[in-house]
């Protein structure tokens, strides 16, 4: 796989703003009045041969933490659905990829993790990523923070065609899964409800605390 087709396929991101439906809810008035934060759910899309080194079960459950509405800033909050999976890719020439993902929704934020075992570093990553990147660190890790777009896509209740058009500002943070940048990597990817341009602080804060919880991340020294 070319690096130009690596880089597309690990920070791709679409989020899909589902509008009406807290309309529906009220109206059918079925929501308990006491619910517990989301726990997660999984499902595993990768044939046994291509299994990845983290699933995305493991992803959800390091970022499903009981301080994540605190890290982003919205503590009055819990978790609306949070799930894992592991997506496989074939490509042209028959070689099997896979992407572990993990996502957890609030009312406020959505929040995605995923992970990519492909060899290439962040450095060379910095030059597919577009205009606006920014290289940083995280955790003495080599990392580009960078924006994407999410398409936001709405339902009629009367049963009318589905529209979509441009949603809101993800924020997209690609992090070195160990000091030297040998070529391993998590993405961290936030963004709004609202469609409002998320908090770059509160990426940094979830990403802080949820990398160094994942298997196959390296410590600095």
């Amino acid at each position: 796989m070319g690096t130009a087709a690596q880089v597309v396929s690990a920070v791709a991101t679409v989020g899909v703003l589902l509008g009406g439906m807290w309309l529906l809810a009220d109206l059918l008035d079925t929501t308990p009045e006491s619910v517990g934060p989301a726990v997660c759910s999984s499902s595993d899309d990768a044939s046994p041969a291509a299994r990845a080194k983290v699933s995305g079960a493991q992803l959800c459950t390091a970022l499903n933490r009981a301080d994540l509405p605190k890290l982003l800033g919205t503590p009055t909050e819990q978790a609306v659905t949070a799930s894992g999976s592991e997506n496989e890719s074939t490509w042209f020439d028959g070689t099997k990829t896979v992407t572990p993902e993990a996502s957890v929704e609030l009312d406020t934020y959505t929040v995605e993790l995923s992970a990519s075992d492909q060899d290439l570093p962040v450095a060379e990553s910095v030059d597919y990523l577009g205009t606006g990147v920014e290289t940083r660190t995280v955790l003495g890790h080599a990392a580009a923070l960078y924006s994407g777009r999410t398409i936001s896509i709405s339902f009629r209740l009367d049963g009318g065609d589905a529209q979509s058009g441009p949603g809101g500002v993800a924020r997209q943070l690609l992090v070195a899964t160990d000091p030297k940048d040998s070529g391993g990597t998590f993405e961290l990817v936030i963004y709004r409800q609202d469609s409002q341009i998320p908090d770059d602080e509160a990426l940094f804060r979830v990403a802080e605390k949820v990398l160094p919880t994942l298997p196959g991340w390296k410590p600095a020294a």
